[in-house]
């Protein structure tokens, strides 16, 4: 918390006491009924959480990527679910502040602030997984409007979410690929469609869906920042923000799972001592702390990167790579410490290990963070020739 200003640390405290309050003693009800949080929502519409990465004079909060990850950590404790309703949002804030137009940060930013407008991104397509240079779905210029073709998954907020920063070819034609793909800002009213709801191991009550593009005209002022072929450059450094969110989710995740098992450890006995005595659960809880503490560590360094204008695509990586498999390990040794008890629905140990693994597969999965890694560090580290 010393990274932060004074102002940044009391909005920190307040999502720590909600999450506490009115949080943590609904969330098990709410998760196994796979019901949408519409009050917890409005309540963070209210705290100003939707409005975290929009600065002033769009938005009334604006606050540093270090405070952005520790709210996205502390709802992350209560509910990964919470901060999944607020991450692609997020992360459109971040592009519109970044590369939209003063026409479309005009049209868009001061509602998203508040959370009366909730934006969410599409990027997968069926059968495209991570290779989001070779999608499908395309964008044709007609005029003054294009028409947009294609399908799109895993959207979250979909259903609630009244724009959509989607990810398109409008020059199908383009060599190398990526120079072919743009962004458009396409709003709900234009007609796009939810085709269907996923059915999801965990990350419940909030909806992931598939949307489905047949012929939907949008005005070419919908092309984010008014020039084609940007889209995938815009994009990565929209995901260096998703990354970074991710990474914060892992780390609200798995501190939930380590401080639940922590004072199990100390409230259960066998043996006639605390489990925690034992030599095996003792080391559980050491490996957890320790890698809770580095997991972390990267989250508020790739977030101070980000704060510094630098590229931090590498330090968002390594921050979600660790953070998630992390997070998925330390879930695991939560329910090994908890036995049967973990095993249960009773207890919120299975919520947090069926959560965990959305964290290494979304936002890129591990395997193409590795990837990033390795070439950011050949491109930071040449050896001369």
């Amino acid at each position: 918390m010393t990274r932060l200003s004074e102002e940044e640390q009391a909005i920190v405290e307040v999502v720590a006491e909600f999450v506490d309050r009115e949080v943590r003693e609904r969330v098990r009800d709410l998760e196994h009924a796979n019901a949408y949080p519409e009050d917890l929502i409005e309540q963070m519409k209210r705290m100003g959480v939707f409005g975290l990465c929009i600065p002033e004079p769009y938005g009334s909060v604006g606050v540093s990527a270090s405070c952005f990850a520790l709210v996205t950590e502390e709802l992350s404790r209560g509910w990964m679910s919470l901060a999944g309703a607020m991450g692609g949002h997020s992360v459109v804030s971040h592009l519109l502040t970044r590369f939209g137009t003063e026409e479309q940060k005009k049209r868009y930013l001061p509602r998203m602030a508040t959370g009366e407008l909730r934006a969410t991104m599409a990027l997968t397509e069926p059968g495209g997984g991570s290779d989001l240079q070779h999608m499908r779905t395309i964008a044709r210029r007609t005029g003054d409007a294009y028409v947009v073709n294609g399908t799109k998954t895993w959207i979250t907020n979909a259903r609630r979410s009244g724009l959509v920063a989607l990810l398109c070819r409008t020059d199908p034609q383009a060599q190398p690929p990526h120079r072919g793909i743009s962004v458009l800002l396409v709003e709900r009213e234009t007609g796009y469609t939810v085709s269907r709801d996923l059915s999801k191991l965990g990350y419940k009550g909030v909806e992931s869906c598939e949307v489905v593009l047949d012929d939907v005209e949008v005005g070419s002022d919908a092309l984010l920042g008014g020039e084609e072929g940007h889209g995938f450059a815009q994009m990565m450094r929209g995901l260096e923000v998703g990354r970074i969110q991710v990474a914060a989710r892992a780390v609200g995740v798995a501190r939930a799972a380590f401080e639940d098992a922590l004072r199990y450890a100390q409230e259960r006995h066998s043996f006639g001592r605390p489990i925690w005595q034992h030599q095996s659960v003792g080391n559980y809880l050491a490996d957890m702390a320790t890698q809770l503490s580095a997991a972390r560590l990267l989250m508020l360094d790739a977030a101070e990167r980000l704060d510094s204008a630098g590229r931090c695509d590498l330090e968002a990586g390594m921050a979600k790579l660790f953070a998630s498999e992390a997070c998925m390990q330390i879930a695991l040794n939560a329910m090994r410490i908890h036995g049967g008890y973990g095993y249960s629905t009773e207890f919120d140990i299975e919520r947090y290990f069926r959560d965990a693994p959305l964290m290494i597969i979304g936002e890129g999965t591990n395997e193409i963070q590795r990837n990033v890694i390795a070439k950011q560090l050949v491109s930071r580290h040449p050896v001369a020739g």
